[in-house]
């Protein structure tokens, strides 16, 4: 018998979700739930949105709410050069260069899983960035690319804090963590942004492992052979014209980039932040902006030396493609901004983290028991609250002290924290860049709902986080330095 019950449309699973959001800060609001946050003690109220002052608020803010959604402008944005350079057939020659008619399957899988992890070197660049790259690679070599697009969600997502090199997150994570330590705690060592790199590195390593294996073992004969409406173009090889545009291309995109590297690293450095670092720097802020202009001066490159493009006209149509795709997206974002904003604004997130916290501090365990119940509780929590930065700002004011009784250096504490708040944010409808996601998958199958991606995804979740934790216990229990 065919199962009659299905999940709403994106667009209407985030209106649902607002209208929850706005039922329970009314119920709270009645019964006056509110917590103090340790760093400030300052009171915060869960404030109902049915309230007059809550009406007033979102009528005042519900333009402002979808147009200041944070990947909003990022989206479009970075699809204007990965419009150019796709519309000119700049990354379709790439790929027919660098993969040819060779079907590298596994290959395939493992670069989309190591690029991944290593894309939160630039934010979230990989959310917006790799995805459709992704679909694309798989579905070149006869894999499913709505597989594609779901190895490199959960490398970026449920890998967010995994990186062989310095992330945007670890100074911001490790700045929270000192002070919290200093003024809770009086702690005199240095918690440098590297102190869970050791750690970090060899999470790499597991990551890949298990991503690799539940994408071979059971995505890929779960989805088997897709049979949609988008179709790669049959291959054949480059052709003299061709493979002299994609030297071009290259060279300027080479230049583009060590101008970039000069204006950032050199003694000019006008990339680099007043005080000459890289934190809260030009080039840190607008890093998703250069890349997105760089790959559009390279696919222009390609497309003027190719004879695919002659005038601006062929520019500016490039630069348009995305638009239709982005069409379902803004219908998917007007709906998520709103709910995201209402939940700011109702202090439910906070209030719900902070009572979890609070509990979970009263108990006595031991040390690394109360370790792996703070991994467990930030996994929960984060499905909720997923900005790390927000989490950790109020958490660590909590838990620092606590671990600090019971002789658990900060540095570790801090890596414990980081362990919960990525395993699960492939699973969470409160990801900003969820709906882009669910539009990604359903330009291959307009049936995808979020129940579709939870389906996909929750494997992965699962195992990264009991992996990843019994890394830790065994990294903890070996006396292991989680890094410099």
């Amino acid at each position: 018998m065919k199962n009659k019950w299905r999940m709403p449309h994106p667009a209407t699973m985030f209106l649902l979700l607002t209208m929850a959001v706005v039922f329970l800060s009314w119920i709270c609001d009645i019964y006056g739930l509110k917590v103090t946050l340790p760093q400030t003690g300052e009171d915060i109220r869960v404030q109902s949105l049915l309230s007059p002052e809550g009406i007033r608020w979102w009528l005042r803010n519900a333009i402002k709410n979808f147009t200041g959604f944070a990947p909003l402008g990022m989206v479009i944005i970075a699809m204007f050069g990965l419009g150019v350079a796709q519309h000119s057939g700049f990354i379709d020659a790439c790929i027919r260069m660098g993969v040819g008619n060779r079907q590298e399957k596994r290959k395939i899988i493992l670069w989309v899983i190591v690029l991944g992890l290593l894309s939160n070197a630039i934010g979230d660049g990989g959310y917006i960035i790799l995805l459709p790259i992704a679909a694309m690679l798989f579905q070149w070599v006869g894999l499913h690319p709505i597989a594609g697009i779901v190895t490199a969600y959960v490398s970026v997502a449920c890998g967010y804090s995994a990186n062989i090199v310095l992330s945007t997150m670890d100074p911001l994570l490790a700045h929270t963590t000192q002070e919290a330590a200093l003024a809770q705690t009086g702690y005199q060592g240095n918690t440098e942004p590297l102190c869970n790199y050791f750690f970090m590195s060899a999470s790499t390593v597991v990551i890949t492992a298990i991503v690799y294996w539940i994408t071979q073992k059971w995505l890929l004969p779960t989805l088997g052979k897709y049979e949609g409406s988008v179709k790669v173009a049959a291959y054949h090889p480059l052709s003299r014209k061709e493979r002299r545009a994609i030297m071009i291309s290259i060279v300027v995109a080479a230049v583009y980039a060590a101008l970039i590297l000069w204006l950032t690293f050199s003694s000019y450095g006008i990339l680099r932040g007043v005080n000459g670092g890289l934190m809260h720097s030009p080039f840190i802020a607008g890093i998703l902006f250069l890349l997105s202009l760089g790959a559009g001066i390279t696919g222009m490159a390609y497309g003027f030396s190719s004879g695919r493009y002659r005038t601006d006209n062929d520019v500016i149509e490039g630069l348009t493609q995305p638009m239709k795709l982005l069409g379902v997206y803004f219908v998917i974002a007007f709906f998520a901004a709103q709910m995201f904003a209402c939940f700011e604004y109702s202090h439910l997130d906070k209030c719900l983290a902070i009572m979890g916290a609070d509990l979970l501090s009263s108990f006595e365990p031991a040390p690394l028991s109360a370790l792996i119940l703070f991994i467990l509780f930030t996994a929960l929590i984060n499905l909720i609250m997923v900005s790390a930065t927000s989490k950790w700002a109020f958490m660590s004011f909590i838990f620092i002290p606590m671990f600090a009784q019971m002789g658990i250096a900060p540095d570790v504490a801090q890596c414990a924290f980081r362990i919960g708040d990525s395993s699960t944010n492939a699973i969470t409808p409160f990801l900003f860049y969820m709906p882009l996601v669910l539009t990604y998958m359903r330009q291959y199958d307009k049936q995808i709902t979020y129940g579709s991606l939870l389906k996909y995804t929750w494997r992965y979740s699962l195992g990264i986080l009991v992996a990843w934790t019994f890394m830790f216990i065994v990294w903890y229990l070996l006396k292991i330095p989680m890094g410099l």
